[in-house]
């Protein structure tokens, strides 16, 4: 029986790790990914209390909230999760500061300050992710690699816009890579049922908050509000479902103890 259960994992495993290679080796072979420059032409720019940009700056709010928010319970959270949870909400305390920055003056340079905060944030949820499903020591070993890899990614975009040979690729394969593994890991490997629950609901949001970023102009002429702002306010409360699954996390621990997969 026991034989059976680690081959089964090890199989699930194997598929985790084939989805990451055929998304590296993909990135390869797909021509370099310049910034597009119409990218930082939003459509609501108007300003208010001598703020430009003020609600794409406004909006950013949520992420500074919550970020706050996680960081007062981060008591709450498993020892063995704590480094990688308080990385990961201060790191959403500061795309508060970075989009902030960005959409009071938006450039290429200044975007910088927006992607670098929003990949470590990227790369710890997966982390703490990993750790829940696969293995704690596993997340331990990783998280600072990952993070790493994220901020590289975002500083090799920067430096190859300076040169003008943009390529965006490896910063892509760190926002979109643990999107993609996320339902993968709640679907391969057990694990608490709530915190499933709120990573389902996190993916979720994270797919909303992008198609408002995509429907900015329409979303604007329907509401009066334009859809990148919305992108703001929905993505912040996919963070906040992150931080609570998290804390579920924690607290299913608390109840039964490690799991198998949890203590590989």
């Amino acid at each position: 029986m026991l034989e059976a259960r680690e081959g089964m994992f090890n199989t699930r495993a194997g598929w985790l790790l084939l989805a990451c290679v055929i998304a590296i080796v993909a990135m390869l072979f797909v021509p370099r990914i310049p910034q597009d420059p119409g990218y930082h032409t939003f459509i609501d720019t108007r300003s208010l209390l001598g703020v430009p940009n003020f609600w794409n700056v406004f909006s950013n709010i949520g992420y500074l909230v919550v970020g706050l928010y996680g960081l007062t319970r981060t008591g709450r959270v498993k020892s063995e999760f704590r480094t990688a949870y308080v990385t990961f909400c201060v790191a959403v305390m500061f795309v508060a500061v970075g989009s902030s920055y960005y959409h009071f003056a938006p450039s290429t340079q200044s975007l910088v300050w927006d992607r670098l905060p929003m990949s470590i944030g990227f790369m710890a949820l997966i982390a703490i992710v990993l750790g829940e499903r696969v293995s704690v020591r596993l997340a331990r070993v990783l998280l600072w690699p990952l993070v790493i890899i994220g901020v590289a990614s975002v500083f090799y975009w920067a430096w190859t816009e300076e040169r003008g040979v943009g390529d965006l690729r490896p910063y892509a394969l760190v926002q979109f890579l643990p999107i993609v593994l996320m339902p993968m890991l709640l679907l391969l490997f057990p694990g608490s049922r709530q915190s499933a629950t709120w990573l389902w609901y996190t993916f979720a949001g994270y797919v909303a908050a992008k198609v408002a970023e995509q429907l900015d102009g329409p979303i604007h002429q329907a509401i009066g509000l334009s859809g990148h702002s919305i992108k703001h306010f929905v993505s912040s409360l996919a963070v906040l479902f992150a931080v609570f699954a998290m804390l579920a996390m924690g607290e299913a621990r608390v109840r039964s103890g490690p799991s198998n997969a949890g203590s590989r």
